[in-house]
């Protein structure tokens, strides 16, 4: 099988996990039910969420642009991430940052190398900041995460920490990081461009991080209260901490690829902890789905748009 064919055919895992968790159940109907119970008004409200959320990552991005001296314009920084976050969601791989960096490129002049160092720290932020809730998340369930579901979580979350850390050490990080590079821009990976990219990257670490972890947390606190407001739309009383500690664990879950958008892994996560704070696993799985369709569908469709309307940039690689 091709490589790309594999790596689509594990993505149909996570979908077929919830295939075998919906046929399980004893009575499907129930979940239907569930799914429409939703109230308008709070579903409305984390839909619209997903412009203040976006909106924080943006100017994330933004502020690490600014500190490597670049300035990018609000528009074409939303059309850039909307439009690269739209493919990355859909496709396996970095595909969608690649994006990012021929859109820099395009627009500012950037070097596929310093425009790629500005999304991949971007990312790195993002990680940080879910191991952070991850770890608050998994000793809150630690009677529910157990065996090899929590071997899985707290592997992933060691990963999570120590696999951005080899981007910073000389050596390891060349080793390393070569093939993923190479992966990424294929031929358009100008000469010494490895060496440039971590340059730039490690250029990073030392300028205002602070500000953009504070950002990222952020984002994360209004994605949770999307997942909240989606729960009392489905008339569940869980408590925002209690969201929180769950879709930390679910997006922990959902770097695994074997899913698209977490879809799956998120819904049968659920339905594992559900019974603990006494609800059903239809009440899990329907808030997993309605989760993917308010939080990753709507920005799907806004990025499918974008997308249209400003294609990613084609030009001759390089510098």
């Amino acid at each position: 099988m091709p490589r790309g064919g594999f790596s689509w055919a594990l993505r149909l895992v996570g979908p077929v996990l919830l295939l075998i968790v919906i046929v399980r159940m004893p009575d499907r109907g129930a979940l239907l039910r569930v799914l429409a119970s939703a109230e308008f008004w709070p579903l409305f409200g984390a839909v619209a969420l997903n412009a203040v959320n976006l909106g924080l990552k943006v100017e994330r991005w933004r502020l690490l642009l600014r500190s490597q001296g670049r300035t990018y314009s609000v528009g074409r920084a939303w059309v850039a991430y909307l439009s690269s976050s739209y493919v990355g969601m859909l496709t396996p791989g970095r595909v969608g940052d690649a994006l990012r960096a021929q859109y820099l490129r395009h627009d500012l002049g950037v070097s596929y190398s310093e425009g790629l160092a500005s999304v991949v720290m971007d990312r790195v932020c993002d990680l940080y900041v879910l191991a952070a809730f991850v770890v608050v998340g998994v000793y809150r369930f630690s009677a529910v995460v157990v065996g090899e579901l929590a071997w899985i979580a707290w592997v992933g979350l060691f990963a999570t920490v120590l696999a951005p850390l080899s981007l910073l050490v000389p050596g390891i990080a060349e080793a390393v990081v070569r093939r993923v590079y190479a992966r990424a821009l294929g031929s358009g990976m100008e000469a010494g461009g490895l060496a440039k990219f971590l340059e730039a990257l490690r250029g990073l670490v030392r300028r205002p991080l602070a500000a953009a972890g504070a950002m990222t947390a952020a984002a994360f606190l209004v994605n949770y209260a999307q997942g909240f407001l989606l729960a009392r739309a489905l008339h569940l009383t869980i408590s925002f901490f209690d969201m929180v500690c769950l879709m930390a664990i679910a997006s922990l879950l959902g770097l695994i690829p074997i899913s698209v958008s977490g879809v799956g892994v998120r819904e049968v996560l659920f339905a594992l902890v559900f019974p603990a704070l006494g609800y059903g696993v239809e009440a899990g799985v329907g808030l997993g789905l309605l989760i993917f369709a308010a939080m990753y569908l709507a920005p799907i469709a806004a990025g499918f748009v974008s997308f249209q309307m400003a294609p990613p940039p084609s030009g001759p690689p390089g510098e």
